[in-house]
Order: C-alpha cells, then sequence, then structure tokens
C-alpha cells in the first residue's frame, strides 16, 4: 500500500513531456492485466477510454456498445482512431508511428492499450470512470485535472 501513495505522488509531479507519447506502441506487456483484458475484450477498455476523454458525458456502457456495434460490421477502427485523435490533441501527442486511423485499423488492440497506459501515466484511472477521476483528484486537492492542460479553467 505504500508504494501505491509513492507512486500517486510521483504521478503528480512527473508526468510525460507535452508531445511525447510515455510508452510505445508495441509496449503492451507493461500493463499485463490491461493488455490481456484489452486482447479478449477491447470494447471494455475502449469504453473506459471514451469515457474519459468525453469528460463523462459518454458512459464507458455505451462506449462499449457503439464498438461492440461496429465491430460486427467490422468498422470500429472508424470510431476509435477519432478517440485516438482527441487523445492526442488533449496532451498534443505526435501522430506516431502513422497515421490514427492505420494504427486502429492494423494495431487496434495495441493502439487502445497506448491509449489506456498514456492515460494512466498522466494521472487519469479509466477503470474507474470520469466521476471516480473527479473525486480522486478533488480528494488529492487537485483543481485542474491533469487530463487539462493548466491553462484551460471552467
Amino acid at each position: 500500500m505504500e508504494s501505491s501513495k509513492a507512486g500517486d505522488a510521483y504521478m503528480k509531479t512527473s508526468y510525460p513531456k507535452e508531445g511525447n507519447w510515455s510508452t510505445g506502441l508495441y509496449d503492451c506487456l507493461d500493463d499485463r492485466s490491461n493488455c490481456v483484458k484489452t486482447f479478449f475484450c477491447p470494447c471494455i477498455t475502449m469504453g473506459q477510454i471514451i469515457e474519459i476523454i468525453d469528460r463523462g458525458t459518454t458512459p464507458s456502457q455505451i462506449g462499449c456498445g457503439i464498438y461492440t456495434a461496429l465491430h460486427m460490421v467490422h468498422c470500429t477502427w472508424l470510431y476509435t482512431s477519432n478517440y485516438r485523435s482527441k487523445l492526442r490533441a488533449l496532451f498534443n501527442l505526435q501522430e506516431a508511428p502513422c497515421a490514427d486511423f492505420v494504427v486502429h485499423c492494423c494495431c487496434c488492440v495495441c493502439g487502445i492499450c497506448q491509449e489506456y497506459r498514456e492515460l494512466k501515466n498522466r494521472g487519469v484511472d479509466p477503470s474507474i470512470g470520469w466521476e471516480g477521476n473527479v473525486e480522486k483528484w478533488k480528494s488529492e486537492g487537485i483543481t485542474v485535472p491533469p487530463l487539462f492542460p493548466a491553462n484551460i479553467t471552467r
């Protein structure tokens, strides 16, 4: 438990540099549990990512359902690449190693894993949803969620 607190303190002060992905596209095994979950049920992980990127306006269950419906007609990449683009815009990340739609068309599971790791490495836990993160940030005394640049306020 103590190491978890130390990790939280680290996350508050040492976010990855803006413009750089904190992990590579093929670093899926950096978070093995997420890798396995995403390999077998990518809709769950993507739903969690969608809820965070949409700031809670799209519940993870809805994102998961849309992903599943599009999966049946082999068009998930149309939906998921849009969220990769939104994530890149939030953190000013490079479109690397190739275009967002190519990542999600050819390496969808790796792309989803990378996006999940990116959120976690920047202080957001997609597994607890938007509201859970807002509560976590409030309890930690963070007034501007780490998901947004410091110069953006409401």
